[in-house]
This record gives C-alpha cells, structure tokens and sequence, in this order.
C-alpha cells in the first residue's frame, strides 16, 4: 500500500485526524461493552475533536503562503495531464511524434470529445499537455515532464492539425520547466519554444490553456498563448522557480519562501496582474483530495469558456489574442 505524501505544514492536521480515526475504531470495538454513559461521553469527545479538525483544516487550507501552494502544486498524487484527459474527454486517440526527430514523453496529446448529457453539449477538440510521472521509473520515462524541443514540435504539429480540422485546442500546463540539457540546446530547444509562441498567437481555432500544476519558465509558455488562461487555485506560474530565484539572489536555496512571496506566483497574484482569467477552484487541501471533483469543476468551466469562444469569427479571435499578449508588461519609451 502506497504511503500517502504530507506536506510539513499538514502534520498538525494529519495528526489529529489519526487520533480521530483512532476514537472512532475505539467506539466501534467497544460500544457493546461500555456503559451507555462511557458511549455517550466518548462519543460527545469526537464530535468535539471533529470540530477541531475542521476549524484547522479551514485555517490551514484558506491561508496557504505562496511557498506552501508551491508544494501543493508539486504534490505527487496531484491529477497530472492524463488524468485529466481520460476525466473529462471520451474518444481520446492519442497522437504521437513530431516528424522531424522522435516522440517525446514530457508532453502528451490528441483528439478528444467533450461532453455534457444535461446540456446536450458535445464538442470535439485537442487536447495537449505535458506529463509527469508518479514514481522514479515513470519519471524517468516522462523526462520529470519537462519537455525537449520535439515535445513543442510535436505540440505544433498537433495544434496545426486542430486548426486544419477547425477543432479548438485545450492545453493542460504542468512542467518545472523545458529541459535544461546540451542535447536540447543542440537540437534547437529555444527555437522550438519561440516557433510556438508564434504559431499559437496565429492560430484561428479558440485555444483555452489551464495551468494545472507547475508554470515554469518557458517550459510552461510554450504551451500557455491562448484566448483564455486558466490557472488552478493552488498551482503556481512564473519565469523561474523559487529555489532558483533563491539560487541566483542569495546564493542559497535557503530563501526559497521569500523568493515565492516575491515572485507573486499564484492565481490570485496572476488574477489580479491580468497575467491570467480565471481561477479553477479546487477541493479543500487541493485538488488531490478529490480529483473527480477536481476534475467536474474543470470539465464545467471548460465547456463554459468553449461556449463563448467558438461562436467568434476567425479574424476578430486572432486580433484579440495578439492585443491580449501586447497589453501585458509595462515598459518605457525614450526617444
């Protein structure tokens, strides 16, 4: 039986739900023997201890720092590309390669259908991402999900297929970054990060692009041009990483809290810069907690945005897109 992670600033709550699950096998093997009275008290301690863990879980999870919802973004039984794809799409037929160098693992994609029976929706679209895995031997086989330049290729091929096609394009953002190797540097990595950037500001299909997890660097952007982008509640996106801003300023991995609370990393902080246009809520304590309702929430507001953004004519859908990239930033001019 796999050992469920926690998180440093879980174990007060994790301890007192032990001791709770504890008191309650304690009622259930014994409420025969004790007398009504002993029942009854035991029984008036747990409701008590459960308003307890209630109360902290609710502070807890509702004043996460920047550095904790870092951690909660990096969590390993958090819903990666994949799951979400076989959650929230039928008919997934996953294509491979980018016909110039080989299939890369990192980043995962193909035609699906998004469905909803009570709303009689139904829309078939691409969906691409990239994936991590769960244990050494998996990650080592998704590259830890960073991907290398035929990733992004590959990613192209596969938007440029939707765009002929006429299907809008779904990207599911989760990387702690494009691979860093000689071997992507040799064979093009900032090159392929930058072609997409272009063709993505171009395409004439709606793109709708969620951060699911990780946003790092360029790794993260070169899936994350799109009319719409979505951020979920407890992931983080940034041009670096807090351990190695940290790296950089202060020498030291040691600052990594302070570089997260200066980097402005979350949704909130992106809602708020106009980085980003919608937070996707998530469970209380994140959304590995409950992926399916992780999931439904993503699936709901997925159909939401599609709605509104295939009805758009091609040229006002690029323009739009192009003017929302342009605005961002401040900059100065001197003649």
């Amino acid at each position: 039986m796999a050992t469920k992670v926690v998180l440093d600033f879980e174990k007060p709550l994790v301890e007192l739900e032990v001791k709770l699950g504890e008191m309650r096998q304690c009622l259930r093997s014994s409420s025969r023997e004790q007398a009504p009275q002993e029942t009854e008290a035991l029984q008036k301690e747990i409701g008590t201890l459960e308003k307890k863990v209630e109360a902290l879980r609710q502070s807890i999870y509702r004043n996460l720092t920047r550095w904790q919802k870092v951690q909660l973004a990096r969590h390993q039984e958090r819903p990666y590309t994949l799951d979400y794809i076989y959650m929230i799409t039928c008919d997934f037929v996953e294509l491979a390669g980018d016909r110039h160098f080989s299939d890369d693992k990192a980043i995962v994609g193909g035609f699906a259908r998004i469905e909803d029976r009570a709303s009689g929706f139904s829309q078939p679209v691409m969906v691409i991402g990239h994936q991590k895995g769960r244990d050494t031997k998996s990650n080592l086989y998704r590259n830890f999900g960073m991907a290398q330049p035929e990733g992004y290729r590959k990613a192209l091929r596969l938007m440029k297929l939707a765009e002929k096609f006429q299907k809008p394009i779904i990207t599911l953002i989760d990387t702690p970054g494009a691979f860093p190797g000689i071997e992507a540097e040799e064979r093009g990595q900032a090159e392929a990060i930058a072609r997409n950037l272009y063709e993505m500001a171009k395409l004439t299909v709606p793109v709708i692009c969620v951060i699911i997890g990780e946003g790092a660097s360029g790794g993260a952007i070169g899936l994350g041009v799109g009319d719409r982008i979505l951020m979920a509640e407890n992931s983080w996106y940034s041009v670096i990483s807090p351990e190695s801003c940290s790296s950089i300023l202060w020498r030291s991995w040691n600052y990594k809290e302070q570089a997260a609370e200066a980097l402005q990393l979350t949704a909130p902080d992106l809602l708020s810069q106009g980085i980003i246009d919608r937070i996707v809520p998530e469970p209380m304590g994140g959304a590995h907690t409950a992926p399916e309702a992780m999931a439904e929430t993503l699936k709901e507001i997925l159909i939401e945005e599609l709605s509104a953004l295939l009805p758009i004519p091609q040229d006002e859908l690029v323009n739009s897109r192009i003017e929302k990239f342009s605005s961002m930033g401040v900059w100065n001019e001197e003649g």
